[in-house]
């Protein structure tokens, strides 16, 4: 399955699951939950942390947070 952190930026997926419970507990407090739409609005000049669009909001977080969210592209 499609993990957030190789979602490219502007394209729009549906988060499905995570893969880590520790940070699926971060990110569902933060609004990150299964089901809501998601998009990658910018990526640092590096490559981390990575700023998505999840329920209205631009939410930071580290690639290795994103790779524990698993999504599907609409």
């Amino acid at each position: 399955m499609l993990t957030l952190d190789k979602l490219p930026v502007g394209e729009q997926a549906v988060v499905m699951s995570f893969t880590n419970d520790a940070v699926k507990l971060i990110l569902l407090e933060m609004g990150c939950i299964p089901g809501e739409t998601i998009s990658v609005e910018r990526i640092a000049p590096l490559g981390d942390p990575i700023a998505v669009n999840i329920s209205g909001y631009l939410l930071s977080m580290r690639k290795a947070e994103a790779a524990a969210v698993e999504v599907r592209r609409v």
